[in-house]
């Protein structure tokens, strides 16, 4: 392996290490601010992967899933579900944001040689889309009793009722347009590492 090479994959493993640091730390951030915004959960760390999954690669995407999907664990964001189904929580969040990293990562890469900046914008949207879909998918299968009796108790006349209008709704429109309203930064970000590697 040459010199230039050696470099290449110091500063990929730089960068994940970087962007790794920044979801667990959003993720933080996330929990110590829910109290300003305690109606809803939001997700502030799609972005990162995103990013990660196009400057990195697709499995860096999925590596900054599983880490987003550690910090929800560790952090205790997942706590009322955990209480109700240790198992299946713990399968429902890293699986999500597993395939959510992974899903951006691979529709950069199909897309990026023909367009970086579709490439960009259509890996954001589909990194929320996936993580909210096997949230759904996942609340389906283990957590469907309690998540009606959670909605009865807020006044919702069902289950499915209270899970995309109270538990997903809002969130995930403000995840996707955060995502989307960023999605140049990515472009931005992969063209400079580029730049930099073709002065190399």
């Amino acid at each position: 392996m040459n010199t230039s090479r050696k470099s290449f994959d110091t500063r990929k493993f730089v960068l994940l290490a970087l962007l790794t640091a920044i979801v667990v730390v959003l993720q933080v951030v996330a929990i110590v601010t829910r109290p300003l915004f305690p109606a809803f959960s939001i997700t502030l760390v799609l972005m990162p992967i995103v990013i990660g999954a196009a400057l990195v690669g697709t499995y860096a995407g999925g590596w900054l899933g599983l880490a987003f999907g550690f910090a929800v664990l560790i952090s205790g964001d997942a706590a009322a579900f955990l209480a109700v189904n240790p198992m299946g929580t713990i399968l429902v969040v890293l699986l999500k944001g597993l395939l959510a990293g992974l899903a951006a990562g691979a529709v950069y890469k199909l897309l990026a040689p023909k367009s970086k900046t579709v490439a960009a914008v259509l890996a954001a949207a589909v990194c929320p889309i996936v993580n909210t879909g096997v949230f759904v998918a996942g609340s389906y299968a283990f957590f469907m009793p309690t998540i009606e009796k959670w909605g009865a108790e807020a006044g919702y006349a069902n289950a499915a009722a209270y899970l995309f209008l109270a538990m997903i709704g809002i969130p995930f429109l403000l995840e996707f347009g955060f995502n989307l309203v960023l999605s140049p930064v990515v472009v931005r970000l992969v063209q400079v590492g580029q730049d930099r590697r073709t002065r190399r």
